[in-house]
């Protein structure tokens, strides 16, 4: 396997955290106003209410990124907004960025990961299921018009 770190967020990386979001939006689904928001924003929406944002990096390059956000309820977040470069997917930088939020997770007592997808995503909702995430009622007032599954992971 090719020497893939994952980091912390720096604000510097920002633009990344946009870029690969808006390139994985545009080729499965649209960008919906919710998501331009926050990935604009993702200080304010994400690290400053408790949040994390991490980037996948080989030999210095941002290749993927993954952000736990905090939910209303406490100790639950929203495991959102991976996305891995076209040009570097195959290499299982995905699985490297959840089995990351899965060990921060469990590691800074987290209760719970959720997490809202679209079931022709079957690639993803595998690997979802794979690491133990199960599959929940989708609420009416959903943030994302295009998710058609919620699914919840318990750590602690």
């Amino acid at each position: 396997m090719m020497d893939i770190s994952i980091e912390n967020y720096q604000k510097e990386n920002a633009y990344h955290f946009y870029d690969l979001n808006i390139e994985w939006l545009k080729k499965y689904f649209y960008v919906e106003p919710y998501d331009e928001e926050i990935l604009k924003n993702p200080d304010i929406h994400i690290i400053d209410k408790g949040g994390y944002i991490f980037f996948a990096k080989l030999k210095g390059k941002v290749v993927g990124t993954v952000a736990l956000m905090p939910m209303k309820e406490n100790n639950v977040f929203e495991l959102t907004k991976m996305a891995v470069s076209p040009k570097f997917r195959g290499l299982k930088i995905g699985q490297l960025l959840m089995k990351k939020c899965i060990r921060f997770s469990k590691k800074n007592k987290i209760g719970s990961l959720v997490l809202y997808s679209n079931t022709k995503l079957e690639n993803a909702i595998y690997i979802y299921k794979k690491y133990g995430f199960i599959e929940i009622p989708v609420e009416k007032n959903s943030p994302y018009n295009r998710s058609d599954i919620k699914m919840v992971l318990q750590i602690n």
